[in-house]
């Protein structure tokens, strides 16, 4: 496919580019920094004019236009910018994507939703725990709020449009293996992690999920759970829960390191099954 991704210079970004590059895929970075050259554009998604002639074609780099859009372009958590500027930022610029892309016939979008929209960081506790997509969203921030409308966003789009996919990955605390150093440190206090359950997605399994929402064939919206399979935590799971939520309901055997975040709807849905965990990489 031929694949435009914004966002592609950060964090998540870099290694669901350079994924998809290694699956054969022609991509193209769409950001405001990045290495110039081939396979990356400069651009200000809060533009809708530069979105729109973006993704209708690019000369030399996709003068035809793209298959599918890959959306990771945000203010990335809250408290990195002013409330109204992550708002303003984040829900501009998915707009602006999402009504671009659907003028230029693409059907195919997958766009990164937070696990914030659960809830976190549980200073209200969830209502039970795996947590999971069952329940109605819970935005407790600016940032989480702007993550919940543009799923609602996505919603409509795909109601008014029946041919359009759009599928939104709820990511964890996105890690790569050079911070998995300091992970045995959380043991030492249960309540330091508590505000997204002790999750986090290794960046090369959170590419995969990507990957694997842009093959799936389907149309409407969806949303899934991208998280790791295990917790950060050496501490066990029913012993960390019973400290930190002890009234909170427990749905099954919780014991052992298994996420809290459940994953079995990606898992069962597209096929996601992570990879890498930070105790394989610490021995």
């Amino acid at each position: 496919m031929r694949i435009a991704v914004t966002g592609g210079s950060g964090k998540l970004g870099r290694t669901v580019v350079r994924q998809l590059r290694e699956h054969g895929h022609l991509v193209v970075n769409l950001d405001q920094s990045g290495e110039r050259g081939p396979g990356f554009v400069r651009i200000d998604l809060r533009d809708a004019g530069q979105v729109l002639d973006a993704l209708t074609g690019i000369d030399e780099q996709a003068p035809d236009g793209f298959d599918a859009v890959v959306h990771l372009s945000a203010i990335p958590a809250p408290g990195l910018a002013t409330n109204a500027a992550t708002f303003q930022n984040n829900i501009i610029s998915t707009y602006n994507v999402f009504t671009a892309a659907i003028k230029a016939g693409i059907t195919n979008i997958v766009t990164a939703s937070s696990e914030t929209v659960l809830g976190l960081p549980f200073d209200t506790p969830p209502p039970y725990i795996p947590v999971d997509e069952d329940y109605a969203a819970r935005p407790e921030s600016t940032y989480s709020l702007s993550k919940h409308l543009e799923e609602q966003m996505a919603i409509e789009l795909t109601r008014w449009h029946p041919g359009l996919k759009i599928i939104a990955l709820r990511f964890s605390n996105v890690m790569d293996e050079e911070d998995y150093e300091q992970f045995p440190s959380f043991d030492a206090e249960a309540t330091r992690r508590k505000w997204n359950l002790w999750g986090y997605i290794d960046g090369r399994d959170g590419a995969q999920a990507v990957r694997l929402a842009l093959e799936h064939r389907a149309t409407g919206f969806d949303r899934f759970i991208v998280a790791a399979a295990d917790t950060v935590m050496s501490r066990d799971n029913a012993e960390l829960v019973a400290e930190v939520f002890p009234d909170v309901p427990v749905r099954g055997d919780i014991s052992g390191h298994g996420t809290l975040l459940s994953i079995d709807r990606a898992r069962s849905v597209l096929g996601f099954e992570p990879q890498h965990s930070w105790r394989r990489s610490a021995r």
